[in-house]
């Protein structure tokens, strides 16, 4: 099935499929945290809210809040990350996927970056 990838300023990735929609921490999220060692995801029927934290991981040297790039109803949580929160890290954009919500309003899609623009927002040049 094909996958949209959007991504939001507080690098957290959202891969749409159809009307099932994925969150997970980008690849540049996870290289900054390091080592994740424990995740604190919510519950199946939780409400995430847009702008609100969702998540929380703890790495060897932080523990980092996750803001939700959009707003709906968490349908599933990934099972393989309690005993091994590291997948995140090895492969932050299939395996590593955090949640899956059921959005409450699709229009929220539009505010999120694509790949490219996501590169350039962290990788931005600092001369400015």
């Amino acid at each position: 099935m094909e996958r949209t990838l959007k991504v939001s300023q507080d690098h957290v990735w959202v891969g749409i499929e159809d009307q099932h929609v994925f969150f997970g921490l980008t690849n540049y999220g996870q290289s900054e945290l390091g080592r994740i060692i424990s995740v604190d995801l919510p519950e199946l029927g939780d409400k995430v809210e847009k702008g609100e934290p969702f998540a929380e991981l703890e790495s060897h040297t932080t523990v980092a809040e996750l803001i939700a790039p959009l707003s709906g109803t968490v349908s599933a949580v990934n099972p393989e990350l309690e005993g091994h929160p590291s997948i995140i890290n090895e492969d932050p954009y299939s395996e590593g996927w955090l949640v899956e919500v059921k959005l409450k309003d699709h229009s929220e899609v539009q505010s999120l970056m694509d790949m490219d623009e996501y590169y350039h927002f962290v990788f931005k040049p600092t001369s400015e």
